[in-house]
């Protein structure tokens, strides 16, 4: 399996706004007082364009889907977490927190994604599990060691336990399993999402171990990842914050990996980080500072790797 792709999907938004469903447990959330609606998704607009242009320049081939004004889905930006893409032609569909969220799935997504040549042969539904308060939000619950066929999983309201591991049967992922959280008014709270505290790449992995409170599930989170010869670099929660856990590695022109981040997230890391991270690929960054603060989700939220065959 492949850790990396150069296919990417992203939703362009319509009615980008910060979600009042969802700021429940996504602490990263802000309500901008200050700018209209139809600003805030204006801007969020533009960051999207410059963003996707960023990646094309460098040879990603990025699917640009447009969103409806109908239904309203603020949220739609991030597919990650309503769908996922596999190797061998395999897409799996989520079950999502948030009830204004659910509209984000669009079966002609797909359609788009087999006009252009890829071949899908199976869809894993697990979206009925809301109808039971279960969920499991695609790549955001789950950072997916494709490579190493292990699945990392920070158990949260949107993270399921039992969930997660009949993912990992269908898909045959070894399960990890552990809780992360973050400092809120003095308080230590679940983290929403595992890949705004992690990221796992070719070579390498970003992690927040802080973030893990237990210290045997810090060391056996560690040492999974050490097991499979992969320089890990920390992160602080600080760090987190303006999420520096929230990245992804996609391949360009020639194979070439880049990591891609946001702008506060590459401002928030230091000398030294940048000097390990570029040791093993090239940086990419965006400026995302209106989708982070309303959306609570920052540049891998953005990007649904499609790892599907192609014709």
């Amino acid at each position: 399996m492949k850790q990396t792709t150069n296919s990417i999907l992203m939703i362009r938004p319509v009615a980008f706004r910060m979600n009042e469903q969802t700021a429940v447990n996504n602490y990263y959330q802000k309500v901008i007082d200050t700018l209209s609606p139809a600003t805030v998704n204006a801007k969020a607009q533009e960051e999207f364009d410059t963003f996707v242009n960023k990646l094309r320049l460098v040879g990603v081939d990025v699917t640009v889907v447009e969103d409806t004004l109908q239904p309203d889905t603020p949220d739609s930006i991030f597919p990650n977490n309503w769908i996922s893409f596999h190797e061998e032609g395999d897409v799996a569909m989520y079950p999502m927190f948030a009830k204004n969220r659910r509209k984000e799935r669009r079966e002609d997504v797909l359609d788009m994604l087999e006009d252009k040549g890829f071949i899908i042969n199976e869809i894993m539904d697990y979206t009925e599990a809301e109808d039971d308060g279960y969920f499991l939000e695609g790549t955001g619950s789950m950072v997916l060691d494709r490579e190493n066929g292990k699945a990392y999983c920070a158990l949260s309201p949107r993270a399921d336990e039992e969930l997660f591991i009949e993912f990992c049967e269908d898909f045959e992922y070894s399960p990890v399993i552990f809780e992360a959280f973050q400092t809120i008014n003095g308080e230590r709270k679940l983290i929403y999402h595992t890949n705004v505290m992690m990221s796992v790449c070719e070579t390498f992995a970003i992690i927040c171990a802080d973030c893990i409170d237990d210290k045997k599930e810090r060391k056996m989170v560690l040492d999974s990842l050490r097991g499979d010869e992969k320089e890990v670099i920390l992160i602080t929660e600080d760090q987190v914050n303006s999420f520096a856990g929230n990245m992804l590695e996609v391949k360009g022109t020639d194979d070439r990996r880049y990591l891609v981040m946001s702008t506060a997230a590459y401002k928030s890391l230091t000398k030294k980080q940048i000097a390990q991270i570029e040791e093993h690929v090239t940086i990419l960054s965006s400026s995302l500072d209106t989708i982070e603060a309303c959306g609570g989700g920052s540049a891998r939220c953005m990007m649904a790797e499609v790892f599907l065959p192609k014709e």
